[in-house]
């Protein structure tokens, strides 16, 4: 997908930092500090424009989100969409997802979102597939005993290879649906990605896996 320039978009980030802080790794392990309440505290890795997360933040009062992106010029989307609605429970991260002890604490989330990651279908890219064991390592490091992670993507190739990977490093599946929109699941929020594969009658997958509470060395 080629992103749209935006020069003005750096300007507009550092002008709500109310919203998005200029300095993540400074509120490592305090960012209960940047909500109204003290609740679970969710993350989307890769939230492009914000749909699903905004959308989550919307639903959900009773819980705290961070949207993560890495494009500048893509996540003044989702700081649009925030200062038209003001959620108390959603802050922004403008960083790369391989960042993520530098911007959390120890069990500091709850629960992670992947919605839709780059497959990296190539064999030499797989350390970049954000279901790899680096990133899962990762994970396992700012989620709790129980932590979760929720996938969800229309590539098969890159399901199957999550599936294994995140067997394999010891996370355990609470449910897998092989075709989401066909399934009894209601509690979906769409991606932007999400309704535009769909409409085409790509099949969509989602899983949710969880860190046990018996945690083990690698």
């Amino acid at each position: 997908m080629r992103l749209r320039n935006k020069p003005w978009a750096p300007d507009k980030l550092a002008s709500y930092p109310q919203y998005i802080s200029n300095n993540p790794q400074e509120l490592k392990g305090k960012w209960q500090t940047r909500f109204e309440k003290k609740q679970d505290i969710f993350i989307e890795i890769g939230s492009g424009k914000g749909q699903f997360i905004v959308g989550m933040a919307e639903k959900y009062p009773d819980f705290n989100f961070i949207a993560i992106e890495l494009q500048t010029s893509v996540i003044v989307s989702i700081l649009e969409k925030q200062i038209d609605k003001k959620l108390p429970n959603l802050q922004l991260i403008n960083g790369h997802g391989g960042d993520l002890l530098d911007f959390f604490a120890p069990g500091e989330i709850s629960r992670i979102y992947l919605n839709f990651s780059d497959p990296w279908p190539k064999t030499r890219h797989t350390k970049r597939r954000l279901t790899s064991p680096d990133f899962l390592e990762l994970y396992r490091n700012i989620l709790p005993d129980d932590g979760e992670i929720h996938f969800k993507t229309d590539n098969m190739g890159l399901f199957e290879y999550s599936l294994a990977s995140l067997s394999q490093f010891g996370y355990v599946f609470r449910q897998v649906w092989l075709d989401l929109h066909q399934s009894n699941f209601t509690d979906n929020i769409e991606t932007e990605y999400e309704q535009k594969f769909s409409a085409k009658g790509q099949t969509i997958y989602r899983l949710e896996a969880y860190w046990p509470n018996n945690k083990t060395q690698h």
